[in-house]
């Protein structure tokens, strides 16, 4: 890299000014960049070159702001945009704004839209609310395209897994299976195979086999995490051997399982923010289990309780020991565990559940070893003390 080309970026990161001390001055493409940065980043008070008082802010109407979008869309690659854009709602206050069908237009969606706009969701007017639904569609859709497909694929095998017997009736033998599984007692003098261990199809391959209870936290800190559920638990309604439950809670408990056909419909069914109960959710989720052996719940929450916390226990336990296979997700989001009840947490995992936080990506291996009974893929990173 050039020194011409060092001084004009660390000029564009350190937005000008005397103490900057590179000495360049932006021109053409670069003004045009530096002028979008300002608008952001700038501090009030500061002044760059030729005396201009430079400041913080996009002005207060719509139309400006969504220059602005389109602008930083123009200068610089999705990912900063998506960046520029959280940063516009978290330091300018923008959220009203969002509120304004052309800005709507002109913005980049992502996960964190998505959760701001439900946020906001009750304020919406009528005139934007379809435009809204239409950016909610397109990130729900753009998120389907990208988990469904591995999804289906991981809980399919982990559900045929699970339904093997072994002490099948001769009729439901998987004699493929079972071959391969005993070739280590192969009888040359005879040449057969001594069938030590059969290995049967499950009775009812098309019939349900596990119940999943999806139970998500809604308060405003858990945004993307109700996206990704919503998504992922219209994937798993999809699938005819998966029974799917989804229930979200704040003070109130809400079922909104006969949504789940349209994860839109979910996610506009939230309401985002207001406090927490966990002990009420939970309560409604264990009074819908009917076979506790073969159902997997999971909390997805940060374990702030304002409920009665030693209930919410003896609940935890009380599923765990009737056979649900309980899960407590911190998060579902690709932003790690965010700020949680580090004592919740370590009365979940000395009831042996473990509360981490979960990427989308590693979602389906989770559910995928609820599934099956066996330990789950906790990261290294994740806290579950």
């Amino acid at each position: 890299m050039s020194e011409d080309e060092r001084l004009r970026r660390w000029r564009l990161v350190l937005g000008g000014g005397e103490a900057d001390g590179t000495g360049h001055v932006p021109a053409g493409t670069d003004a045009a960049m530096d002028g979008t940065l300002a608008a952001l980043y700038g501090e009030k008070g500061a002044h760059g070159r030729g005396g201009r008082e430079r400041s913080a802010g996009l002005g207060g109407s719509a139309p400006s702001v969504a220059r602005w979008l389109g602008d930083i869309r123009t200068y610089f690659p999705s990912s900063v945009v998506q960046v520029m854009q959280r940063d516009a709602i978290d330091r300018l206050g923008l959220s009203t704004l969002l509120l304004e069908p052309e800005m709507l237009e002109a913005v980049e969606a992502d996960v964190h839209l998505v959760g701001t706009l439900l946020s906001l969701n009750k304020a919406m007017p009528e005139t934007t609310r379809e435009t809204a639904r239409a950016v909610v569609r397109k990130v729900v859709d753009d998120l389907e395209k990208r988990l469904a497909t591995r999804t289906r694929a991981t809980l399919t095998g982990a559900l045929d897994r699970s339904a093997r017997v072994s002490r099948p009736r001769h009729r439901d033998i998987d004699w493929d299976r079972t071959i391969r599984a005993n070739l280590k007692n192969y009888l040359p003098e005879y040449r057969t195979i001594v069938p030590e261990r059969l290995i049967g199809y499950g009775r009812a391959a098309q019939s349900v086999k596990k119940d999943v209870v999806l139970c998500i936290d809604q308060s405003g800190s858990m945004a993307a995490s109700v996206v990704y559920a919503s998504v992922f638990g219209a994937v798993l309604a999809s699938m005819r051997s998966i029974a799917t439950r989804l229930v979200v809670f704040d003070t109130a408990v809400v079922d909104l399982t006969d949504q789940l056909d349209d994860p839109v419909d979910v996610l506009f069914g939230t309401q985002l923010g207001g406090g927490t109960d966990i002990n009420r959710a939970l309560a409604y989720c264990q009074s819908q289990i009917t076979r506790p052996a073969d159902t997997v719940v999971v909390l997805i929450s940060d374990l702030y309780e304002g409920g009665i916390r030693d209930e919410m226990l003896k609940r935890v336990a009380a599923m765990k020991a009737s056979g649900v296979q309980f899960v407590a997700l911190l998060a579902l989001s690709d932003e790690g565990a965010p700020a949680y009840d580090r004592e919740h947490a370590a009365a979940l995992a000395a009831l042996g559940a473990p509360a981490f936080a979960c990427t989308p990506d590693l979602f389906p291996e989770v559910m995928a070893a609820a599934i099956e009974k066996r330990p789950l893929p906790i990261p290294d990173m994740a806290t579950h003390q």
